[in-house]
């Protein structure tokens, strides 16, 4: 039986949290990516999200962002590999806190939105962001975009590191995410959603908007918490990999 990991970014509230959405999601994921208050986020948010993660069992995972609360961290910003260090420190040692306060670990770190992809394509920033994780705490597992700067950032710095991949995103032919200004970047129906994350995960194949197959390593799948009907399709796929004998299981023991 195949296995792999299930994550997705929440918390992504303010003030509050989506107590009815983010805690139905949790049971149908093993991995839950918390926004630290710099693209989303604040401290109540952060610990009502960490409890009901440690209540279910998902392991917990930072979510930093870029400073951009306008658009939730999904616009590039010209920031130095120095400012992504220690944004990223920042945002760990944040979320970090609250974990350790409720008894539990930090299990691992995944860039958000832009700072994501944009260490995806170039590799000082993806050094720093590395750097940053493992002098924390070198026992994280930094998620990475599948064969992106980030993934080999992580290894070249001694980290354990889990390829991610997108069930509702379409992708280029060098690997990347299509742009969420391009109008074909989403994938909206349930059924092609699937079929693209089952086919990464048995075939290690993902077809390009180019027409073309490329190669990919499927860890981890990220579902996104803020779409609409993200309870939903977090049901579905759950449903749809068991029934494709796909085990999901936290990503610790995916790498293990």
């Amino acid at each position: 039986m195949a296995i792999v990991d299930l994550n997705c970014d929440m918390g992504e509230s303010f003030g509050t949290y989506q107590k009815g959405r983010d805690e139905e999601i949790l049971e149908h994921i093993t991995s839950a990516n918390v926004a630290c208050g710099f693209h989303a986020g604040d401290f109540t948010t952060m610990r009502k999200t960490t409890e009901m993660a440690m209540e279910k069992g998902v392991g917990i995972g930072a979510h930093p962002g870029l400073p951009d609360l306008m658009g939730f961290g999904r616009r590039n910003i010209d920031i130095t590999p120095q400012e992504a260090y220690e944004l990223v420190v920042y945002q760990i040692g944040a979320l970090n806190g609250f974990v350790k306060a409720e008894g539990g670990s930090l299990q691992h770190v995944k860039p958000h939105g832009a700072l994501y992809n944009m260490a995806a394509k170039r590799q000082d920033l993806s050094e720093a962001i590395a750097e940053a994780v493992y002098k924390v705490d070198p026992e994280l597992v930094l998620f990475g975009l599948a064969g992106s700067e980030l993934v080999k950032a992580g290894k070249q710095a001694g980290l354990r590191t889990a390829s991610e991949v997108f069930s509702d995103r379409t992708y280029q032919e060098d690997g990347t995410l299509t742009s969420r200004k391009e109008a074909n970047a989403l994938i909206t129906n349930y059924e092609e959603a699937v079929s693209q994350v089952i086919r990464m995960v048995k075939e290690q194949k993902v077809h390009t908007v180019q027409g073309k197959d490329i190669d990919v390593q499927a860890d981890t799948i990220c579902i996104h918490g803020d779409g609409e009907n993200a309870l939903d399709f977090a049901k579905y796929i759950n449903q749809a990999l068991k029934e494709s004998d796909i085990e999901t299981i936290k990503v610790r023991d995916v790498l293990k």
